[in-house]
């Protein structure tokens, strides 16, 4: 994912002076760290104290069964931690300060999650996991070191970020990157992300000790045909792409390759739905979201963007924020429809547990952190 500097102080041309800090890089660190927790801690259920001293497995014997996917997965994850220090550090520390305190905080990340899952009964408390973690937050911080000057000084890269994208384009974009990630969990329906109704129901069931679907109650018990799933569906559709990618076409300049960049964005988003459906659910289903519903949705959003493509930004901003809370609600109140239920009991998460806890937590909350940049007061000041 790329990550790119904040605009900062500007000279008299009003192009950002070199060394400016990057706040999209602080942002980008601080959601990387919750998705990390969140994959870490999954499901957060069963907490409990087993008499242990949460620092007792430093000093543990190594773990006798491990794999190599459960080594090389510890490395990957925590890359991007140390990249992201780095940069968020710059341009206060540089070169072999920055690199240390990437290390110390990746360290420190991974320290506190062991820590944590020594009161979770489904989860072990590993040394060999801080050893990895540290090695792939190693390997994050020299990446970080050699690349600050393509992403965050004078560069090519940087160059075309400051002549296709506004100033206030940062947080957006950071936003957008996580777009297709989001894709990766299943859902019910394509670029139906934030369904929070069922896990508000469990959780509420739970607490009063007597199953709860807030989705009945708020539907009043009440059935959908199929036509009604095809139109939701096409709706949820229609409203999740345009809302994505409005967003994007309020950020550019009239000077950016507008087209082929949100073809770019819908693409990436497409394809890796298909992959992550491939993995999942084999191969011979990595098509499974090209429903009839969801053909009629990205026809439907593609009419509205190429009507709204040259429309005045805050327009394009305001439809976005529109386009999104109706995939909200839409996707809240719909019930899955029976035949994707059928299909996710084929799925067996096993060694994807952690992984796929994140993938969740990225879905859930996507449409809310792009909310939040499209109501951010600098939006409204401008």
């Amino acid at each position: 994912m790329a990550v790119h500097a904040s605009p900062g102080p500007l000279n008299r041309e009003g192009t950002p002076l070199a060394g400016a800090p990057s706040v999209a890089a602080r942002i980008g660190l601080v959601l990387y760290a919750l998705l990390i927790t969140y994959a870490s801690w999954f499901p957060f259920t069963g907490w409990r104290n087993n008499g242990l001293a949460p620092w007792a497995f430093v000093s543990a014997a190594m773990p006798h069964y491990w794999t190599v996917f459960d080594l090389i997965t510890n490395v990957i994850a925590y890359i991007p931690i140390g990249i992201l220090a780095v940069f968020a550090l710059y341009p206060r520390l540089r070169g072999a300060p920055a690199m240390l305190a990437a290390l110390a905080v990746g360290t420190l990340l991974s320290a506190g999650m062991e820590a944590g899952q020594t009161y979770l009964p489904s989860r072990v408390a590993s040394n060999l996991d801080l050893l990895t973690n540290t090695g792939g937050a190693a390997i994050g911080a020299i990446v970080g070191r050699f690349a600050s000057h393509a992403f965050l000084e004078q560069s090519r890269l940087l160059s075309l970020r400051r002549h296709w994208f506004s100033h206030e384009a940062s947080r957006g974009l950071i936003v957008l990157a996580l777009w297709p990630l989001a894709q990766i969990y299943p859902q019910a329906y394509l670029f139906g992300h934030g369904q929070l109704l069922p896990l508000a129901s469990a959780w509420l069931g739970e607490l009063l000790d007597r199953p709860l679907d807030l989705g009945v109650l708020l539907r009043q018990g009440r059935d959908l045909s199929a036509e009604q799933y095809w139109l939701a569906e096409s709706i949820i559709t229609a409203t999740g792409l345009a809302g994505a990618v409005l967003t994007m076409m309020f950020l550019f300049r009239e000077r950016a390759p507008k087209a082929a960049l949100a073809g770019l964005l819908v693409a990436a988003a497409l394809a890796s739905k298909s992959l992550a459906n491939a993995v999942i659910f084999g191969p011979d289903n990595a098509f499974l979201w090209l429903t009839p519903g969801s053909q009629a949705g990205l026809l439907i959003g593609a009419l509205m963007l190429s009507g709204l493509m040259f429309a005045p930004p805050p327009a394009q901003r305001r439809v976005a924020g529109l386009a999104l809370v109706t995939a909200l609600v839409a996707v809240n109140l719909v019930p899955a429809n029976p035949y994707f239920v059928a299909t996710l009991q084929t799925w067996s998460q096993g060694k994807f547990l952690n992984f796929n806890g994140a993938a969740q937590l990225l879905s859930l909350s996507w449409p809310f952190f792009m909310l939040w940049f499209l109501y951010h007061p600098v939006h409204r000041r401008k």
